[in-house]
This record gives C-alpha cells, structure tokens and sequence, in this order.
C-alpha cells in the first residue's frame, strides 16, 4: 500500500509548527554537552588535589583526550545524518555521553578519568553536525542567524550551569557526586527529544527550486564534501576565524575557574554564587541579542556584514580581556569579565548560520562535521592542553598562581589572528552577493 500524498505536506506542516521546540531541545541537548564538558573545569582543583595531576594532564582531560575522537567521530556521524534519521543519532549520543558523564565519577586515577572523558567525547560526537542540519532545514536564510544564536545558548548556559551546579555539589559531597548529578539527567532529555522532535524534510525553508536540484542524483561523497568547503574562500576565513576563536576560548574556559581561584583567590562558591551566574546572564545576552543583530545587519546590508559585526564586538572585547587576565584584584578583574563576556559571546550563531548559508543542501551536516572537525582537533585539542603545558614550563620561574595567568594572557594575544579571518570573509562574502547581482 502506498504511503498518501498528503503525508509529506502534513509531515512539513507538523516540522515547521514544532520548530520552536525543536530548537529549543536541540539546544537543551547542546546544553548538556557543554555542561558535561564544562563541569571538569570547575572541578580541576580537587581532581588535582586528588588523583596527582599536573596542569599538563588536566589540559590533556579537557583537549586532545576530548576533542581527538570528539572531532573525528563528526565525519562518519555527520555523512549517516545526511542520508538518515537525524533525530535517531541526536538522542542516542546524549544519552551516550551523560552516562559517561557518570562514569566520571567512579575514576580513581588518571587512566580510568582519561578514558571516561574519551568515551564523553565519543558521544557528543553525535550531536552538532544533525543539529546544524535540523536548524537550517527549518529556518529559512534570513532567519538562520537567530535561530543559531538561540542554539548557540548551549555553549554560554552549559558552561554556566557546569560550572554552578559542579561548584555546589561538589563543595557539599565532592567532585565524584558532582559527575552523576550532570550526567544522569542527560539520559531522560534523549527520550524527550526521541519522542517530540520531528524529522524535517531536507531543504525545507528553502527555495524549492533549488532544493528539487539537489535532491537528485547520488548523495555526494566525504571527499566531495571536503573539496567543496576548501574550495570555498569565504568558508574556509571563516572556518580559520571561529577555529582560532574557539581555540582562545576552549583554553580559557578549561582554566578559567582554576585562575579566579589560583590567581584571585576566590573559591568554588565564590565562583558558582555570582561569577557563573551573572557571566550566564551576560552571555546569554550576547548570544541571543548578537544574532538578532547579526540577522538585522544582514537584511539592512547582506550577510557580509554579520561577518564584520563579529569583528567589531570582538576587537572592542579584546581589550577588556587583558585587562581581565592582567587585575590582582578579583573586584575589578570578575566586572571586567562579565562585560567582556557581552561583546565576545555572539560569534557562534552568525558563523555557523553563514557556513550552513554557504553549503551545499545535501552536505549541510557534512560541511558542519568538517568545520567541527577543525575546531575541534585544533581549538579544543590545543586550547586546553597548550595552556596547561606553558603554565607547567612557567611554573618554576612564576609559581602555580603567576604562570597561569601567563599562559591565559598569551592566549588572549592571539585574537588579532581570528579578527583578520573575520574580515577577510566578510570582504568575500560582499563580493559574491556583487557578483551574484
């Protein structure tokens, strides 16, 4: 018996009237994957204190141990949710990586915590590349940059909420319990995203035209994929642009309460009693209000110019950064945070909603894996674990509060790279929408 014909149009109708709580799960399955990786962070000092690690090997637990297979798995992940049930992959990931988010918690040396947080990264591997597919599938250009932004929550609540809840718990009955509080819930969200979100059909917010065109033939293959981003100016800036931002800020975030309480003497309550819950506030902001201009500046100029939008925010960010890493006094340093936190935090959604703008309908979660796999291998992989290396080599000559700072401040100094990508792609977006015209 055939299936009616009625069905696909009910089915699109049915997608696009739950798009609001799709996006809203999906980024609720982004929270939890920032929460579960965030929470080490918090957590590093007694870890530390512990198991005997070093700040090489908690930077080793926060990048390449995380980010190598992380980043890889995106690939074989992201081609199965161009041909097949997104949602499917999305649930069975994040009930993946919040058990062994769990399983954290039991680790009683540095092997068995190492390849706990493999197993993390595994799992999450699943998660991204079918949600860029899913969003950009149900938002139409114009409106992509918001929606991603929205999505891009995950990142500023997720680290947030690790941090608070991982300082509480932790602070009450230790990093051990902290792990299964984080993790255990992730399992029941997988079964609500199981049960509520709908597959969208492919190309659903764009035009038909274009969506009938690529909907035929043979999918395109992995190689394929790869040469169409890399052949692609204006992606490839903007790959290297979010790649060594997202590089800054993983190191950052691995080490960021490890520094208030090293370098300003703060201490776990302190952190999740006001410094977490305001720079969730302020980030939250950022996000939200940085895609809603970036969607604003795109329709009054062109999408170029959410390109430069984001290099304007960052370079006025850049310097409340330093001064940031460079205060002895907690009381002056944590202000300047948090506002930096309102220019620095919307560079996700616009970036990602202008690669998924840029490729190819059906190479929408390849061309998400290949740009995850970049940010992933280098910003995750190196961010933490470079900070933790220079920290140890600054050790003996700076002692354990002076060589962390260090080692955040010659991050921060790297930023001026990302910015000239930023630009760089604005310049050629603008020239292909001329072209185009």
């Amino acid at each position: 018996m055939t299936t009616p014909a009625i069905t696909a149009p009910i089915a699109d109708a049915l997608a696009l009237k739950r798009r609001g709580l799709t996006l809203a799960l999906l980024t609720a399955a982004y929270f939890f994957s920032y929460m579960d990786r965030q929470i080490l962070a918090i957590l590093q000092e007694d870890i530390r204190a512990d198991l005997h690690l070093s700040d090489t090997q908690l930077g080793l637990l926060a990048g390449f141990a995380f980010a190598i297979f992380y980043a890889t798995l995106g690939l074989p992940v992201a081609r199965l949710a161009d041909k097949g049930n997104r949602v499917n992959i999305i649930a069975i990931a994040l009930a993946l990586w919040s058990a062994m988010t769990a399983v954290c918690g039991l680790a009683q040396n540095f092997v068995q915590l190492l390849l706990a947080r493999i197993g993390v990264g595994i799992g999450e591997a699943g998660s991204s590349p079918p949600s860029h597919s899913i969003i950009a599938d149900l938002y139409p250009p114009e409106k992509r940059a918001g929606a991603m932004g929205i999505y891009s929550l995950g990142v500023v609540l997720g680290s947030a909420f690790g941090t608070m809840i991982g300082g509480f718990v932790a602070h009450l009955w230790g990093w051990r319990v902290a792990m299964f509080v984080v993790g255990l819930p992730g399992i029941a969200l997988a079964l609500v995203i199981k049960w509520l979100v709908v597959e969208p059909r492919r190309g659903l917010s764009d035009v038909q035209i274009a969506v009938e065109k690529q909907n035929k033939g043979e999918m395109p293959s992995v190689g394929a994929g790869f040469r169409s981003l890399f052949a692609n100016p204006a992606a490839v800036h903007l790959v290297m642009g979010v790649t060594i931002t997202a590089m800054i800020g993983y190191g950052h975030n691995a080490f960021g309460p490890s520094f208030l309480i090293r370098s300003l003497g703060l201490t776990k309550i302190d952190i999740a009693s006001y410094v977490a819950p305001v720079g969730a506030v302020c980030g939250t902001a950022s996000a939200v209000f940085g895609g809603w201009i970036a969607n604003w500046a795109a329709k009054r100029w062109g999408l170029y110019a959410q390109s430069w939008l984001i290099l304007a925010m960052k370079t006025v960010g850049l310097p409340l950064s330093f001064l940031f890493y460079a205060s002895a006094d907690p009381w002056i340093a944590v202000p300047l945070y948090w506002v930096s936190l309102l220019l620095i935090s919307s560079y996700l959604g616009p970036t990602f909603a202008l690669i998924q703008g840029l490729a190819p309908l059906r190479l929408r979660a390849l061309w998400a894996a290949v740009t995850l796999l970049v940010i992933n291998l280098i910003g995750l992989g190196l961010g933490p674990t470079l900070i933790g290396v220079i920290s140890d080599l600054l050790k003996p000559s700076l002692g354990d509060a002076e060589s962390l700072r260090w080692a955040m401040v010659s991050f921060a100094a790297a930023t001026p790279w990302a910015l000239f990508h930023y630009w760089r792609a604005g310049v050629l977006l603008k020239r292909q929408a001329s072209a185009a015209d």
